[in-house]
């Protein structure tokens, strides 16, 4: 299918609207103007006739013996300043006495049009063809002082003269509408030049294809988005957004402000500079927010705004968290059940089968000893999977982890999820870990149970205790007392915000060779949501 340019369809368009009104403009008042002449014409030779007809002068002319002598020459002296082509004064019979042609004097005045003066006493416009060819004549009878009518003026202008006059005037309204239609031309290519800049060179379809492409990513995408110009007027915002900030209905065409925090969209229309991971808290809740500036060619036109609420980040970054203790726990238990398989393995080829035999046994009392309490005391495959995975890390690490005998857990609310679960136990039980690092007999003891109406997680080791003036900063995000390479300060910080989403409590009791992490989580309590 042959496709026209925008560009092309708006020089069509605009020179054909261009054409036809001049072409209808300029044969309308080709039309005003002939008339108008002819009119003027008729009308001016029907005036110098009555004036002629009334002069006294001439009345006592026709009445005079000799009438053309004196007539002749006044006559013509009004037909050379007045311009007409003839003024002839006859008598009642249309004997001429006047004539621009001296030789037609005394002849009769041809046309055949002097019926209604002579007869009637009209005064009238005619066209006739006389001895000087086609004319406008005006008519006016001559009255004497009775009343009678004793002869005629005619006074004429050719046709001919009439229509050279008319294509005069024509031919200057022809120049003018040329000059109109070049404007028009020029005005057209400009404003297609124009219009095409604007849409940057894409044609209707092209923009109606973007125009849908927009619409189908910013609504696909999770993340919030939204943008506005450079007056703070919201011109686009997708579904994500308006779920993440309660809004419901078209916001379009209104201010940002009240909609959406928005001092760093305004920093960035000032500074024209992008804002990214700018924190923020809006209706209780903490969103990521990156701003980033529109330019119109140096300037900015408006802003585009992401965001996504840092809960959802959170989660996903404790997932992963999960994820690499599990796997770090497994390839504790796989790396200290291989060793322990090597020494079995050389005791047996040394022949020293009752070493082999009492470290089987010793190995399998002290498990049939952590299964009972395991499997039969707590009965939630979250805490037993987490504690089982940590018995291994402990054997791998030389720390003596003990699960208290008295501990009891019935199956754990379906609210306190194993996510949640993980990043409890597996940072204050790792954290353990790290306090008895170096000790002669690190021990880490471990004690659970639902007694009551809470849930009671208790981890305690005998290390070396935490500074009373630090306990009260362990919670604060990027608070740290260890050193290394690589981030810290984020585990006992997410644990407190887990625990808190749950409703639950964290305590903290520190002495020079113990500590004791206590966490209480309430049955009853439904899951903390965002929003």
């Amino acid at each position: 299918m042959w496709k026209v340019s925008l560009q092309t369809k708006i020089l069509g368009l605009v020179l054909s609207l261009s054409l036809f009104l001049i072409l209808l403009l300029t044969t309308f008042f080709t039309y005003m103007e002939g008339r108008q002449i002819v009119e003027d014409k008729g009308r001016l030779a029907l005036e110098l006739s009555k004036t002629i007809s009334f002069m006294p002068t001439i009345i006592e002319a026709i009445e005079s013996k000799n009438p053309s002598e004196k007539i002749q020459p006044i006559v013509e002296k009004i037909r050379h300043e007045t311009g007409a082509e003839f003024i002839v004064v006859g008598n009642a019979d249309g004997i001429r006495y006047s004539h621009p042609l001296a030789s037609e004097i005394g002849k009769h005045m041809i046309g055949g049009d002097n019926e209604r003066a002579i007869q009637k006493g009209e005064y009238y416009i005619s066209e006739a063809r006389g001895s000087l060819g086609l004319s406008m004549r005006g008519k006016s009878p001559i009255f004497n002082q009775n009343g009678e009518i004793i002869g005629i003026v005619s006074v004429g202008f050719l046709v001919e003269d009439v229509r050279e006059q008319i294509f005069e005037d024509v031919s200057k309204e022809i120049v003018v509408s040329v000059i109109a239609l070049l404007l028009s031309i020029i005005g057209s290519y400009m404003l297609a030049r124009s219009i095409r800049k604007d849409t940057l060179g894409l044609e209707p379809m092209e923009i109606a294809n973007l125009y849908k492409e927009k619409n189908a990513v910013l609504h696909s995408v999770k993340e919030g988005i939204l943008a506005i110009d450079r007056n703070g007027v919201i011109t686009s915002m997708n579904q994500p957004a308006k779920k993440l900030l309660d809004i419901k209905g078209s916001v379009r065409d209104l201010k940002v402000d009240g909609y959406f925090p928005s001092t760093y969209l305004y920093e960035v229309l000032k500074s024209a500079e992008p804002q990214i991971d700018k924190e923020m808290t809006w209706k209780h809740k903490t969103v990521i927010v990156n701003c980033t500036p529109i330019f119109d060619g140096e300037h900015v036109s408006g802003v585009v705004a992401s965001f996504r609420d840092k809960t959802e980040i959170e989660q996903m970054v404790n997932t992963l968290s999960e994820v690499k203790v599990y796997s770090e726990d497994l390839r504790a238990q796989t790396h200290e059940f291989t060793n322990k398989l090597y020494v079995l393995s050389g005791l047996i080829q040394l022949g020293e089968y009752k070493e082999a035999i009492d470290m089987i046994q010793s190995e399998t009392s002290e498990l049939q000893s952590l299964n009972r309490i395991v499997f039969e005391q707590i009965k939630d495959t979250k805490v037993q999977a987490i504690l089982l995975g940590k018995l291994g890390k402990a054997s791998e690490k030389k720390v003596t982890f003990e699960i208290d005998t008295q501990s009891y857990l019935e199956a754990l609310p379906t609210h306190i999820t194993l996510s949640e679960l993980t990043l409890i136990l597996s940072n204050i039980i790792d954290n353990a870990f790290e306090a008895v690092f170096g000790i002669e007999e690190p021990i880490v003891t471990f004690f659970a149970t639902d007694i009551g109406e809470d849930i009671i997680f208790e981890i305690s080791d005998n290390g070396k205790g935490i500074d009373v003036e630090d306990i009260s900063l362990l919670f604060e995000r990027g608070f740290t007392s260890k050193t290394g390479k690589f981030p810290r300060g984020y585990g006992l910080s997410n644990v407190d915000h887990a625990v808190k989403e749950l409703g639950g409590i964290i305590e903290v009791q520190s002495e020079k060779e113990n500590t004791i992490f206590t966490v209480y989580l309430p049955k009853n309590r439904e899951v903390k949501k965002n929003g």
